[in-house]
């Protein structure tokens, strides 16, 4: 097949606006995986899926007071303090709830960066956006063949991940709800629900004031007739769950085994501090213990160096377990502020459960910013800090790439750019496993740090070329 051409691509996108009022730049090129590279994404979902699963063991029991090793003695009662710092009760008590036990995000979405040294993943996304977008160029884009996803993977894992939670039901009602804070993301599940009515799935993408009580189950009207919902996936954060009116409606439903929930509404599986627990040097003896010698190794080589910016008082002569700044250990957070621009490659950034706390909201890149803009980030981190962590992140520089793209002047011809790469696998939990269903990939020009969706960037699917 022939790459595609400027006009084919112009006129899809304009034929379904999957992201409201967005553009980015068009390639005639899926982007191109190496065979090793598309083998170590498998294995990156089956380690993603394996830390989610140690680190429920890693809370439930820090929060039970419980010791963390078979055999030696390991308490951390101050990891349950960190996931729980600024929740509310109930919310936390909802995560603790032993109903909830083994329940973990239907969809799991690293964001890996490119670097000399290979993939690093710097966050691990439980409520992505982009599956319907991805979903959508997997499409168009295979006839190139060797796309991921490219039989319809995304939209098919998407449905029997949910699907699964009620094992009981043949075909069971399910729920996109979008919150209004996430519109942005709604024309995309929108094209997820009708492609699976399309299919015969009872799918349908609502908002959160479309549902009601009946019965202690939940409802929303469909032509006038209530149709009792089974199965909710939540497009809106766990911040943002107070101003959703019907949310007391939702959890008494779960409550009365009326409704399952995907993602679980449980906090602490949305908290970038995971990374920092995964670093700990008190908590090694406990990740060595409960993840497998193939994960534990793979999430070291990806997960780069992750600290919780606490600022308790440290006793005279101790020092952080943290960078170094001015060629010093840290006896303060607000060392930091000393830092030299070079050991300022690091990146501050909130670790969750505030409005701030997805895309690149709330994230200073010290290396890229004036001494006055990190001092700035490094006191806002400490002044939250405690009702809302921060974390601080070794920065690892993405290294240049060329992808052909389109001038976005006529005649829109294509040609090799410079840029930088983030890639973006979806897993679907499905029979136990995290399936691969699919990669986006976002092409920035080279002089952006921080790679997210923007207009000059290209977004675009993966495939894998032959070994």
């Amino acid at each position: 097949m022939p790459p595609l051409a400027h006009d084919t691509l112009k006129a899809a996108f304009a034929e379904q606006a999957l992201f409201e009022d967005k553009t980015w730049r068009l390639s005639p090129d899926a982007w191109a995986l190496t065979a090793a590279q598309a083998e170590e994404l498998e294995a990156i979902g089956g380690a993603a899926l394996e830390f989610h699963a140690a680190l429920e063991t890693l809370y439930l029991r820090a929060a039970a007071g419980k010791n963390l090793l078979r055999n030696k003695p390991l308490l951390a009662p101050w990891v349950a303090d960190y996931l729980e710092r600024g929740k509310p009760a109930d919310l936390v008590a909802h995560g603790r709830d032993p109903r909830n036990r083994g329940k973990f995000p239907t969809v799991l979405r690293p964001d890996l960066l490119l670097t000399d040294e290979g993939f690093v993943m710097t966050e691990l996304d439980s409520v992505p956006g982009g599956i319907g977008l991805t979903a959508y160029l997997n499409r168009l884009y295979r006839g190139e063949g060797g796309i991921l996803g490219a039989d319809d993977a995304m939209i098919r894992n998407f449905h029997a991940s949910l699907a699964a939670l009620r094992p009981e039901q043949r075909n069971p009602l399910i729920a996109l709800v979008v919150s209004d804070e996430a519109a942005t993301y709604r024309p995309e599940m929108e094209w997820i629900a009708h492609q699976l009515q399309v299919a015969g799935q009872r799918v349908f993408c609502l908002r959160p004031e479309d549902l009601f009580p009946l019965g202690g189950a939940l409802f929303f009207d469909v032509e006038g007739n209530p149709e009792k919902i089974d199965v909710i996936y939540r497009f809106f954060e766990l911040f943002d769950l107070a101003t959703i009116k019907t949310a007391p409606f939702i959890l008494e439903a779960w409550a009365a085994g009326e409704v399952a929930i995907a993602p679980p509404l449980r906090s602490f599986q949305e908290e970038k501090l995971a990374f920092a627990l995964f670093h700990h040097h008190r908590l090694q003896p406990f990740w060595e213990e409960t993840l497998g010698g193939r994960a534990l190794k793979l999430l070291r080589t990806l997960i780069p160096p992750t600290w919780v910016m606490d600022p308790a008082p440290l006793p005279p002569g101790a020092v952080l377990d943290g960078p170094r700044a001015g060629g010093r250990p840290l006896g303060d957070w607000r060392d930091l502020i000393g830092a030299t621009q070079k050991e300022r490659d690091l990146i501050i950034k909130i670790s969750g459960f505030h409005e701030t706390a997805w895309g690149a909201r709330s994230v200073v890149l010290g290396s890229d910013s004036s001494r006055e803009e990190w001092q700035e980030g490094v006191e806002r981190a400490l002044a939250l800090a405690p009702t809302n962590l921060h974390v601080l992140q070794a920065y690892r520089k993405p290294r240049r790439v060329r992808h052909p793209l389109y001038d976005a002047a006529p005649p829109h011809e294509a040609r090799e750019v410079d840029g930088r790469l983030r890639l973006c696998p979806y897993y679907f939990l499905v029979d136990g496993k995290a399936r691969l269903s699919g990669a986006l990939a976002t092409f920035c020009p080279p002089d952006k740090k921080i790679i997210h969706g923007m207009v000059d960037a290209a977004l675009l699917p993966s495939r894998v070329l032959p070994a």
